[in-house]
């Protein structure tokens, strides 16, 4: 065989070889697309809310006094069709009863009903569900924020929920529990490398009731400290993270772009 027949069948070995390798090397990973900057103004926020920095963190806090304000969920016009987002809910409310701030309050199937127990100036439009399945909702234990019937708020693990069954005026059921029993959640890593915003629900003491939704995106861990360590709260409830959003009684602060299912309102008292 002549050098040159020699030389052409390794030029085509090599081009050949050179075609495979770079058919079969990986391609570069896309970038995530950057986190949009939440900057909400002082001046928009309700004045039951605050800034808060925790663990380097940023949120914003709304402390819910229920002696002087009242809280109601909501998720549909009086036609049955529901709201979707803040804006649309805060647009249906007259100009004398619109709520102070407004914020998502549970997770929803895809034609925006809710995934477990809702129930609605005491009419229940979703059952309680215990079941196990695929998702935050299900990560237990989960839990229940209600407000009975004798006003007094509550958030209770599934389980407890169901075997005391209290009256209740509003409920709506989410998951997972942040905090229980001044515990957080026991699945949860101390800062693991799902961060997403986040927002939930905490309670204090009989008369306060903690709307938190953070700035940045945190881990569940951390959210779950806000509530435990930086609020006191011995008890509180994931709503929900990426779908997160806030409005004071005029336009959203936070969220907007994904659509929304029970909806928490807090109201002055008149």
């Amino acid at each position: 065989m002549s050098s040159r027949i020699i030389i052409t069948i390794s030029f085509i070995l090599f081009v050949a070889l050179g075609g495979i390798i770079w058919f079969l090397w990986p391609s570069p990973r896309p970038k995530s697309p950057p986190i949009p900057q939440i900057d909400v103004s002082d001046a928009d926020l309700p004045g039951e809310c605050r800034k808060m920095t925790f663990e380097n963190a940023d949120s914003i806090i709304c402390e819910i006094d229920l002696r002087s304000h009242h809280i109601e969920l909501s998720r549909a016009d009086a036609d049955g069709k529901p709201y979707g987002s803040l804006k649309a809910f805060l647009a249906a409310q007259s100009q004398d009863s619109r709520p102070i701030l407004a914020m998502n309050a549970g997770m929803y199937e895809h034609d925006l009903s809710p995934v477990g127990l809702y129930v609605e100036d005491g009419k229940q439009t979703g059952n309680l569900r215990a079941d196990d399945g695929e998702g935050n909702f299900f990560l237990k234990p989960n839990g229940v924020f209600f407000i009975g019937k004798d006003g007094l708020p509550g958030i209770l693990e599934t389980g407890a929920f169901a075997a005391v069954t209290p009256q209740v005026r509003i409920a709506t059921q989410s998951g997972p529990m942040l905090v229980i029993n001044n515990q957080v959640h026991p699945r949860f890593e101390p800062n693991g490398t799902s961060r997403f915003i986040r927002n939930g629900i905490g309670l204090r003491d009989a008369n306060t009731v903690v709307l938190a939704i953070s700035m940045v995106p945190v881990s569940f861990g951390s959210f779950a400290r806000l509530f435990k360590d930086g609020l006191g709260c011995a008890n509180a409830l994931y709503f929900d993270g990426t779908i997160s959003a806030l409005s004071n009684n005029r336009k959203t602060l936070i969220g907007g772009i994904d659509p929304v299912g029970p909806i928490i309102a807090v109201f002055e008292q008149k």
